[in-house]
């Protein structure tokens, strides 16, 4: 039986995207995805259908075209949108800006203005705990400064949730969830989704994963960090966990206009202990190389995500050791496939 709303996903076959995808068609919503595949590939529709038995609609449309976004919206009866499509290294933010700016601002601009002309009432927004800059207080709360960010795709996200805010306002209509998620890892436990590295990987787990198997050396950025030893530390959760949070978003009533949720485990690990997971499930030493400090990497950071918890009745279930057995799982089905 097919779920009569239909959401739409930005970014659908991306990484987030796609496994949260997967858990609306496993309710059976009805969902229309939009990707331009510039971080993703079109056989991810079939890992979705090999999980979940069937695939969402799809347009390849880049959201910077307005015209063809808005024939979507003409073709396609939309209820609900969740939007994660997004530029989103915090490196490459810092050395083109510009990039970032056009494209995560224009796209939520022209995303907004749709939804409104088409009368679409609800968005989930895919932020980010960059919002929070360095904090000076841990756990990370709700009530947290949102202070200046250390990059330029932290400061869009910033915007993002300001340009929303403030479309909320003038609406007598729109709801928002703002889910400020921490740092997604793992994979599907299928083994037939993941992170696709288009390329050289750009992630902490997929990086590891490969230094191991290639025997090649990983760099860790900064060993003067003011954490236990010195490497910069970060709340890890797993993608399916946070696919389900959207998930849960999308299904909570009688909440607040607009409202501002952290999605994490509260955990904070530093990038040796996440080495050191990877190396006791390969059995073997990784050759790492210090490096100095990275310009617009955050110190530490962890979430409290009890609001989530509270709100939306979302607990995280995967382990760290789970996290990084996905993540292998998933390496080692992708490395099997022609199209990766």
């Amino acid at each position: 039986m097919i779920n009569n709303k239909t959401v739409l996903v930005t970014g659908g076959l991306g990484y987030i995207g796609s496994h949260t995808v997967v858990e609306l068609l496993n309710q059976n919503y009805s969902v229309v995805v939009v990707d331009n595949l510039s971080n993703s590939k079109i056989e991810i529709l079939d890992q979705i259908e090999k999980i979940a038995g069937k695939q969402p609609a799809f347009y390849s449309i880049d959201l910077l075209d307005f015209a063809s976004l808005s024939e979507v919206f003409q073709k396609e009866n939309i209820d609900s949108v969740i939007h994660f499509a997004a530029h989103l290294l915090v490196d490459e933010s810092v050395s083109n800006p510009l990039k970032y700016y056009r494209n995560n601002l224009v796209s939520l601009i022209n995303l907004l203005q749709l939804m409104e002309m088409h009368k679409v009432e609800k968005l989930i927004f895919s932020s980010s705990c960059t919002v929070y800059g360095n904090p000076k207080e841990f756990p990370v709360t709700e009530e947290s400064t949102i202070s200046k960010a250390s990059s330029p795709y932290g400061t869009t996200k910033i915007m993002g949730e300001q340009i929303i805010r403030d479309a909320v306002s003038s609406s007598n209509a729109l709801q928002a969830v703002l889910l400020r998620y921490f740092n997604p890892v793992g994979a599907h436990p299928s083994g037939f989704l993941g992170e696709l590295s288009m390329g050289k990987p750009k992630h902490l787990f997929p990086i590891i994963s490969q230094a191991i198997k290639t025997k090649s050396s990983f760099k860790v950025f900064g060993t003067d960090y003011d954490t236990p030893d010195g490497t910069p530390v970060r709340d890890y959760i797993h993608v399916v966990d946070l696919a389900k949070a959207h998930t849960l978003a999308l299904q909570k009533k009688n909440f607040e206009s607009i409202c501002s949720l952290n999605v994490g485990t509260g955990i904070g690990l530093s990038v040796m202990e996440i080495i050191k997971q990877f190396e006791s499930e390969y059995g073997s030493k990784l050759d790492v190389k210090f490096e100095k400090r990275r310009k617009g990497d955050v110190e530490k950071i962890w979430a409290d995500s009890t609001l989530a918890k509270n709100t939306l009745g979302w607990e995280p279930m995967y382990t760290l050791n789970e996290m990084v057995k996905s993540c292998l799982k998933w390496e080692e089905y992708i490395e099997k496939q022609s199209w990766k």
